[in-house]
């Protein structure tokens, strides 16, 4: 089964037609960069475009997963990170089924990656607790319950040292402060590991983003109660978690 998924960034917007099945690309990844400013219909017109090249080389019909930085309840954008402000109250599905002409699911990001972890990666098979997160720019998150999404949990806004935690244990927030990999993890990561164990107690924690690639530099120094794992899907999860989110939706 073929499937079409969008993974929408603050610099870029990626999309791709999927094979559900295997659980990856069919076919090349289109990307063209996020228009500057990232208003709504800007932004709506280029994921047309997008999804009209990965179409044009795989066709598909059928609907669309689009992954977006915020939360989302009931196709409405309610927040808007590293997009821009307009995004916020905007009827995001509506907006891009019309530009589209397609049935459209708008999901959060990090929800997006979890599908793709749960169905085809490093979560495949499990039940209880699990969660990913997202360390990169700032730090996204996505739990799921005996393999149901709990949506939108954006715990890299839980508040430690004053602020947001991803302002502290974000992979960005290594490299702006210089830290070397193991005093990044033992001062930010695994305190903040920490909080959300005593929160959520999850048996499996995924950890995602570009630094899962190479997981040998910081996963020795990990200390969680619970099993931690890197993402199995890396750049590829958002589109292929948006396409199987859209599927699944809409048959």
């Amino acid at each position: 089964m073929l499937g079409i998924g969008v993974d929408f960034g603050g610099t870029g917007i990626k999309g791709a037609v999927v094979d559900l099945d295997a659980g990856e690309l069919a076919a090349s990844r289109h990307r063209i960069p996020t228009p500057d400013p990232s208003a709504p219909d800007a932004v709506a017109a280029t994921i047309t475009e997008v999804v009209a090249a990965a179409v044009g080389e795989v066709p598909c019909d059928g609907p669309v997963g689009i992954a977006v930085p915020g939360v989302v309840t009931a196709g409405v954008v309610r927040t808007a990170a590293n997009i821009d402000d307009r995004w916020i109250g905007t009827d995001g599905r509506a907006l891009l089924a019309a530009s589209l002409r397609r049935d459209v699911v708008l999901l959060n990001d990090a929800d997006a990656a979890g599908i793709a972890e749960m169905r085809f990666g490093a979560g495949a098979g499990r039940d209880g607790v699990v969660m990913l997160l997202t360390l990169g720019t700032g730090i996204g998150s996505a739990l799921f319950v005996d393999g149901k999404l709990v949506p939108n949990t954006e715990l890299g806004h839980l508040v430690m040292w004053g602020g947001s935690a991803e302002e502290q244990a974000s992979a960005k927030a290594r490299k702006d402060e210089g830290l070397d990999w193991e005093a990044w993890v033992e001062t930010r990561v695994n305190p903040y590991l920490a909080y959300v164990e005593a929160l959520f107690w999850p048996d499996l924690i995924v950890v995602s983003g570009g630094i899962s690639k190479e997981p040998e530099r910081f996963f020795p120094y990990l200390e969680t109660r619970a099993e931690i794992v890197p993402a199995e899907l890396k750049n590829n999860a958002g589109i292929v978690g948006a396409a199987a989110a859209a599927r699944e939706a809409h048959g």
